[in-house]
């Protein structure tokens, strides 16, 4: 596949986003202090609170392990989350197969007008624009909606985590939760990149040389990140990552790829036996 379609493109651009979205949480911006009833703000009232209430009471079926409740309010938020995830999955996987069969259309269109005018650039995006819609192909229709819509959902459980006063003083395993601590961070690290190639396997070459950047870039900085937070922040990141991992290896066996029987104005994709 072209590295110059328009799926490519945005897919690139979509990925770049949810990258800097991550970033952004990591980087403790926004929520500061500690959370509570009384916190102003509506998205600490109505979204932060919520989640820290809910650690403090599931603290209590884990003899008030709050290490515990980090992690099994993480797991229910994800879990929430998977079919949104699934299908949004499920989309990428017949965009892709749809512009690997338009993809030996739009070669020859940009071979035909491969003269840089305005009136052959004005012809190949007019004649794209028709070859689209032939296929029925939207390029921006890949699915945003699943991560507009829990990016809210994790950053205020983020901040839960990171703003209940009640985890600071407990400890888990060998860390205590509100103090930083310094195998966390590689552990989190770890896993994100591992998360990362998993979520490579079978993409197209020169995807996968487009996203290496991103790819190192935001487990690194979650590495970096996490060495100044409480070690109840990497603890979630890293049963969050153990799950997309998990989350990942199925997507790719509910909807595996499907081949393409054919390339060029014929071609269509068949079901996988």
């Amino acid at each position: 596949m072209s590295k110059n379609n328009a799926f490519t493109a945005f897919s690139k651009k979509y990925r770049i986003l949810a990258a800097i979205a991550i970033l952004v949480i990591v980087s403790g911006c926004g929520a500061q202090g500690t959370i509570d009833s009384d916190t102003p703000g509506f998205f600490n009232h109505y979204v932060v609170y919520p989640f820290s209430y809910l650690i403090q009471h599931i603290s209590s079926f884990f003899g008030d392990s709050y290490g515990m409740a980090v992690i099994v309010m993480t797991l229910l938020v994800r879990i929430v989350l998977l079919p949104l995830m699934l299908r949004q999955y499920k989309n990428q996987q017949g965009m892709r197969q749809k512009m690997s069969v338009i993809q030996p259309e739009i070669n020859k269109l940009k071979e035909k007008y491969k003269e840089k005018t305005p009136e052959n650039q004005a012809k190949l995006q007019k004649e794209t624009m028709e070859l689209y819609s032939k296929h029925q192909f939207n390029p921006l229709a890949i699915g945003c909606l699943p991560m507009l819509i829990q990016m809210p959902i994790l950053t205020g459980l983020y901040y839960a985590i990171k703003m209940t006063p009640e985890l600071a003083q407990h400890s888990f395993l060998w860390f205590q939760l509100g103090t930083p601590d310094h195998i966390l961070p590689f552990l989190a690290a770890a896993i994100y990149y591992v998360q990362f190639r998993v979520s490579q396997i079978g993409a197209d070459p020169a995807q996968q040389k487009q996203m290496g950047m991103i790819g190192l870039l935001s487990p690194v900085m979650m590495g970096i990140f996490s060495f100044s937070a409480p070690a109840a922040v990497p603890l979630y990141w890293v049963v969050g990552g153990l799950f997309m991992i998990a989350q990942t290896f199925v997507s790719k066996k509910l909807y595996p790829a499907l081949p393409v029987t054919a390339a060029g104005p014929d071609a269509k994709v068949v079901p996988a036996k």
